[in-house]
């Protein structure tokens, strides 16, 4: 079979969106079941990063069987530039010979990765109107952080909720079966992760030459 991972953030490099399909790549090619025993999935990776994409690209991922969306949260939606992509792809529907099925992944600012509620909906609905199959997502809270959450052990830390999220994602994706949205957050307490926001604010404010004291 075939996936293709599909970054969605207008981010060109170390967006959330990136190191989430990364992680999740990883969870596929060390899937051990009777399917990728046989074959690993073959892995067509792409980036949207502009609101539309080649005729090419479309024609590679016509081929896949399963696309994975991940993208981050855009006022409670989906980013405006992958808006135009999906709208584009639905003009190329039914020229693959086969319904992909379709997975998203959602991350956001907020600690609660139930914000990522509607996005999940806007994905699904779009798969109801195009005749996709709607296999399932995450929505991922805490995502500011991930950058700064690596480690040689993801299963352990900060980030095993979303480790685990992404095992049992890439688990149904090999055999193409749906599952119900899953939203988790970072496994770092909530004051903690607001006190590191707002100083990362302050520090970026800075670096762009506002002052402290006009915020």
């Amino acid at each position: 079979m075939k996936i293709a991972l599909l970054n969605g953030s207008p981010k060109h490099r170390n967006s959330s969106s990136e190191i989430l399909l990364t992680d999740l790549k990883r969870c596929l090619l060390e899937t051990d079941t009777a399917e990728t025993a046989r074959r690993k999935p073959e892995i067509l990776e792409a980036a949207f990063h502009d609101d539309r994409i080649a005729e090419e690209t479309v024609s590679q991922l016509l081929t896949a069987d399963v696309w994975v969306f991940s993208c981050p949260l855009y006022v409670d939606g989906l980013p405006g530039h992958l808006l135009s992509v999906l709208l584009q792809l639905e003009k190329n529907i039914g020229e693959s010979g086969h319904t992909q099925v379709i997975y998203g992944i959602v991350n956001c600012g907020f600690y609660e990765g139930i914000q990522a509620k509607t996005a999940l909906e806007i994905l699904e609905n779009w798969c109801a109107k195009t005749g996709f199959v709607w296999g399932g997502g995450i929505g991922v809270g805490g995502g500011g952080g991930l950058a700064m959450m690596a480690g040689p052990k993801p299963e352990k830390g900060p980030k095993a909720p979303i480790e685990k999220a992404l095992r049992a994602m890439s688990g149904k994706m090999v055999r193409q079966e749906t599952l119900e949205n899953q939203y988790v957050s970072v496994a770092f307490p909530r004051f903690l992760y607001k006190m590191a926001a707002q100083m990362g604010w302050r520090q970026l404010f800075k670096k762009n030459g506002g002052r402290i004291r006009d915020l």
